[in-house]
Parts: structure tokens; sequence; C-alpha cells
């Protein structure tokens, strides 16, 4: 499953990330702030709006917004 199906406060590791669906500078932005292979991350909730997006994610003890686009790059095993 990917990171965007993921259901809201459900933990999973990523497992995959496909870089190349991301623009180099994202890819680059998501790594320094801990998204990558093996980080345990939980969806907060989602946007409100039309496509429910930005997506609140936490990692560690930190909460981000990400695009759902970003979101759909990674595949991820519920824990």
């Amino acid at each position: 499953m990917t990171l965007d199906q993921l259901q809201p406060r459900r933990r999973a590791e990523i497992v995959a990330i496909d870089w190349a669906v991301l623009a180099p500078d994202e890819a680059k932005r998501l790594q320094a702030l801990g998204i990558d292979e093996g980080a345990r991350v939980a969806i907060a909730h989602r946007g409100v709006f039309g496509g429910r997006d930005p997506i609140a994610l936490i990692i560690g003890r930190m909460t981000l917004a990400m695009r759902r686009s970003h979101a759909a790059a990674m595949t991820v095993r519920e824990l």
C-alpha cells in the first residue's frame, strides 16, 4: 500500500520510495526531514477540501504537511 492510502493514526514503515516521481529539490527536502526507507510514520489527519490535501504526517516527534502526490510515491508496510 502507498502512504496516501494509510488510515489515520495507523503506524507504518516506509519500505520504498519512487524518487523519480518527485522533483529533485522536493526529494532532497523530504530526505532532510527524515523521510526515507525505514522511517516509521503515521497519518495525523488529512485536509478537508476536495483531494484531501495536504496530509499531516507524523515522523518521530515532528508533524509535517505533505502533498498527497508525494505520499503516493511511498510504499509502506503497516506495523
